[in-house]
């Protein structure tokens, strides 16, 4: 499968076979960074199947699915109150460079991807309360 050199007696990938070509199925189910695998229903449709009838699928209406929700003991409620829902003003940020304690620091870097974003929403808690208290 592998040619060896006789220089640094690696192998080379002159005979080696090409990779077969990946499915349709393969290629839908190829996880994101987050690992996470998402199919359109478009794609979906396109997957073989020969086993399942969709037509059952198709034929649900929006009343049909609300019903089976309501039906399902394992489908949690949302009831989410947005009256003291903020829009976010996404004004464009400015690059600064500034000290914080360590610990600080530490503890937002340590909740990972996003720690400077949850740093400014922490500030502009701050700021808003300041702002409303004046």
């Amino acid at each position: 499968m592998f040619n060896m050199t006789s220089e640094n007696k690696k192998p080379t990938k002159k005979n080696q076979a090409p990779k077969p070509e990946l499915s349709l199925r393969e290629k839908l189910m190829q996880p994101n960074a987050e690992g996470m695998i998402s199919i359109s229903f478009a794609d979906l449709h396109k997957l073989e199947t020969p086993d399942r009838d969709w037509s059952a699928f198709d034929a649900l209406t929006d009343e049909d699915i609300a019903k089976a929700v309501a039906d399902d003991p394992d489908a949690a409620p949302i009831n989410m109150d947005w009256s003291n829902a903020v829009i976010l003003d996404l004004a464009p940020k400015t690059a600064i460079s500034f000290r914080v304690d360590s610990d600080v620091y530490d503890f937002f870097k340590a909740k990972g991807k996003g720690f400077q974003t949850r740093m400014n929403a922490v500030l502009r808690t701050y700021v808003d309360h300041q702002r409303k208290s004046k």
